[in-house]
């Protein structure tokens, strides 16, 4: 068989395999499709509701996390943060009372180092200050003192 006929017999037998498919659409595009109603205002309603209830359920859980969450059950409101001051980016120095006890901590990531533990002082002692210096003002004020009157008691 020369070249050129054997060319021929394979344009002619790959040729209608690759028309088969065009064919097979066009014999499906005759069957009529079926009838497709439009979205009704029942259907749309009722998927409006089913979102509602799910984004409302995802904010009840939020909230009921929020409120419950582990690390707010055992403390039972025992400790109380007083004040702090930003030293840094990432580092303050935080006032915290626990019971009849204030300790100055140090807060950098990863670390809490307590600096310096205090007898809570009398009611009126720094509550005065607070509200007449202005929060962390005062208690950066109060705490410098509070540094120097610890390095002249040393």
């Amino acid at each position: 068989m020369s070249p050129m006929k054997e060319v021929v017999a394979r344009f002619s037998v790959g040729l209608p395999l690759f028309f088969l498919p065009f064919a097979v659409l066009a014999a499906q595009s005759a069957i009529p499709a079926p009838i497709v109603s439009p979205v009704s205002l029942g259907g749309m309603l009722q998927v409006l509701l089913g979102l509602g209830l799910v984004l409302a359920a995802v904010a009840g859980s939020a909230w009921l996390l929020r409120r419950f969450s582990p690390g707010q059950i055992g403390a039972g409101g025992a400790v109380k943060v007083i004040g702090g001051v930003a030293l840094g980016p990432k580092e303050r120095l935080v006032l915290v009372e626990i019971g009849e006890t204030w300790l100055v901590l140090g807060v950098a990531p990863g670390q809490v180092n307590t600096l310096h533990t205090l007898v809570k002082p009398e009611r009126g002692a720094f509550t005065a200050e607070v509200s007449s210096g202005g929060g962390e003002h005062s208690f950066s004020t109060w705490l410098k003192q509070a540094m120097q009157g610890r390095k002249l008691g040393q």
